[in-house]
């Protein structure tokens, strides 16, 4: 299982480990990939999910005027070539604090690439949520 994501602060690269340990504890593998600015593109081949935190400028709720900062390398990214065609879903991350805004950039993403926002979990997540986007994403990868 394959998941693409970005991180800024540590928040979603946590998560991910937590996701990578309780994949490991059913005997599989979730190979893990941060893409950022520093990232070449490459022609992905296989299914993968994308996990997005949310780090947004401008504005105070969800219009046009908000937009996306620290993030669009890995949308730029999945948008490369072929690479869309392999997302199979979202999982967003955010700061409940900031309302509306809470995983606004993860819906974006589902949006922009007319795939399912899988689940939202809160900054470093919890191995709950690690638990749920794990039973929620295995089907996904036909296993």
């Amino acid at each position: 299982m394959t998941v693409l994501y970005a991180s800024t602060e540590g928040n979603t690269k946590s998560f991910v480990e937590k996701l990578q340990r309780v994949a490991a504890q059913y005997g599989d593998k979730v190979d893990a990939r941060m893409i950022g600015e520093e990232t070449d593109y490459a022609n992905e081949t296989a299914p993968f999910i994308a996990i997005v935190p949310t780090y947004l400028t401008g504005g105070t709720g969800t219009g046009p005027e908000v937009t996306e900062i620290f993030t669009n390398a890995l949308g730029e990214y999945i948008a490369f070539g072929n690479n869309r065609r392999y997302l199979r879903g979202i999982v967003g991350s955010g700061n409940r604090n900031f309302n509306v805004q809470f995983n606004l950039t993860g819906k974006r993403y589902a949006e922009q690439f007319d795939v399912p926002m899988l689940f939202a979990y809160e900054l470093r997540g919890s191995k709950f949520d690690a638990e749920k986007v794990y039973n929620l994403m295995k089907p996904l990868f036909g296993e």
